[in-house]
Parts: C-alpha cells; structure tokens; sequence
C-alpha cells in the first residue's frame, strides 16, 4: 500500500492546510496494525504525527494539545503534550519514536531529534503503562469469554496481580517510608458466595491525601472490572476478540523489550507469524473461548514481564533535568522561527 499516496490526497489535506500542521509537523508517521505489521484487508489507515506549538501557545493566550481528524483516524498532537505522554510511557503514544524509517511519513530534523532522545522517556514508569495494561486488559479477556470456565479462586489470583501491578509507581515511591504500608493478600472468604477473597491490612500515617485517593481509585477500578456481573457482549464478535488478543500480547512484547533493551520496537517483525496466528484465530475454539494453548502463551509473556521487571536497569523516573533542557531547546526554537 502506497502511504505516501494516501498522505498526498485531497483527503488529507487538512494535514496541509490547518494552521496548527502544515509545515509544523516535524513526526507523521503509521499508527494502528499498519505500524505493527499486523495489517489485514479490512485494517484502517490511522496516522499519528507531532507538530510544534505555536509560539501564541507557549508564551500568548491561546492553546493548543492535539488535532484529531475522526473521519481518517488521524491524531496529531502537540510537542508539549506528547512529552507529558512519553514521559508516562504511554503505549499509544511511544510507539511514534520506534517505527521503521519507511514507516515515516514526514521526519524533519527535529522529528530525527525527539527519535535520538527517546530513550529520555524510558523508565520504570512502563511497567504500569505497558505491563500494567497489558495485564488488565488480559484479564478482562479472560472474563469477556470464559467467565464461567474460571475457579472463583483463580480470578482471585488474577484480580490480586492486577491490583498490585497498578500499584508499582506507589509502591516503588513509598518502599523506604516506614510510616506507611499496605499489604494485600489472599484467605479464606467469610462471604458464602466466595470460596477465598483478597484482604488488606492497611497502616498510614502523613500520607499525602490525593496520592491516597489515587490509590484507593486505581484498585477500586479493578475490583470494579471483575465483579461486573453478566456474560460475553455478543457484539464482539470472534474476529473483534482475536484482534484484542493479539494487540494485547503485542503491548506484552514492547514492554519485555523497553524493560530489557531499553529500546522503542514498533513494528514487529520477528513476531509477527505468532501475532497474526492469533488473529487470525488459531487460538480460538468453535464456542468461541481461546484454547489452552493461547493461555500458555500468555502465562509466558507474564512470566518473560516478570523477569524484566526484576533484571531492568532502567530508572524509576525520567530525568527530568534532561528532559526540561530538551523540551525548552525545541520550545525556544519553536519562539523564535515564529
């Protein structure tokens, strides 16, 4: 498929004519199945770029964070916001600075820029945003399409990683601080309908209230999750399914090698014959829950995350000095080009 056609079309030219893009744009690139490598027939064309501020934006009143074309699936942000993302690892965002050069669409020489110093936005922060993700995203497939087939006491043990996963960032920020604890674990359930259940014995004291609300929400959010009462949503349908699978071992992939390599691998071309298999529905049975097979196949991502988690030589946290003298060299470059 000709991108660069597609991108040249009277279709796209609000990529041209926008005041906020045009030559503006220093990253356009493919987003979606296209990037990964995992593109079928029926695949949309999504687009994701980077564009400069405009100097009103960062030192005048007006306001800028990203453009979004819905009717072409194209999502353009702004320099500023797109760093606020990647310092967070986010995985929707991140993967902009790991595609192949002729996945490029437009690369100036700072787009080249933000690429060379991506490694800037690496850190322990991608176990939550990638891992973490990941994980959820799991275990709410498990749900969707073999509620019934999971031991009461299994789900426990699936809602407990997931718990403690989303806590990495309190976690690692609170461990030397011996005024505050938590500790979940699992036992015996008082409750008929609950064979075991999860508990916590909680110990707090100084403890920054909305850091605590954050907390609190993000575990509540997957208890939530689980406990949603009701069967498969017939309009997700198997080929909807596959597709969720496969993008969520994929999100498993990235993350192994951000941990391990300290590198930003986009388009997966060394595994792409077990993503697409997936898609493809190799692993999905005629009743349309996934074999035995593809939960082994996850059980060993968890297990190859696990391991990259303990052996990592990433930093908890971005360095921000690094960063901010970054962010100003393009942003006063931005100023004064007008």
């Amino acid at each position: 498929m000709d991108f660069k056609k597609i991108y040249q079309s009277e279709e796209y030219d609000f990529l041209r004519t926008d005041e906020h893009l045009g030559d503006r744009i220093i990253l356009l690139g493919l987003g979606g199945s296209h990037a990964y490598g995992t593109a079928n027939e029926n695949s949309d064309i999504d687009f994701r770029g980077v564009t400069l501020q405009m100097p009103s934006d960062l030192i005048g009143l007006t306001h800028f964070e990203q453009f979004e074309d819905r009717k072409t699936d194209t999502v353009i942000y702004g320099f500023n916001k797109i760093i606020k993302l990647l310092l967070e690892c986010n995985p929707n965002t991140i993967e902009i600075l790991g595609l192949d050069e002729d996945q490029y669409l437009v690369k100036t020489e700072l787009g080249q820029e933000m690429i060379d110093n991506s490694h800037l936005f690496l850190s322990k922060r991608a176990i939550k945003s990638f891992g973490g993700y990941a994980d959820g995203q799991l275990r709410r497939l498990q749900n969707a399409i073999a509620r019934d087939s999971l031991p009461q006491s299994e789900k426990e043990q699936h809602i407990l990683k997931s718990v403690m996963r989303s806590l990495d960032d309190f976690n690692r920020r609170y461990a030397e601080d011996v005024k505050n604890g938590i500790r979940l674990y699992i036992d015996d359930s008082d409750n008929p309908e609950l064979d075991t259940e999860i508990f916590v014995d909680a110990d707090y004291r100084h403890f920054p209230l909305r850091d605590y609300t954050d907390m609190w929400g993000n575990m509540r959010a997957v208890v939530k999750e689980y406990d949603k009462i009701g069967k498969r949503n017939k309009k997700k349908d198997d080929n909807h399914l596959n597709k969720h699978a496969m993008h969520l071992i994929r999100l498993f992939m990235m993350a192994i090698d951000i941990l391990e390599k300290g590198e930003i691998r986009t388009h997966r071309v060394n595994d792409l014959a077990l993503l697409k298999s997936i898609r493809n529905g190799d692993y999905m049975k005629p009743d349309s829950t996934f074999t035995p097979e593809f939960y082994e196949i996850v059980t060993d991502y968890e297990r190859k995350l696990d391991e990259a988690i303990e052996r990592t030589t990433l930093p908890d946290n971005p360095d921000m000095d690094k960063v901010g003298k970054f962010v100003e060299k393009i942003n006063r470059y931005t100023v004064m080009q007008g």
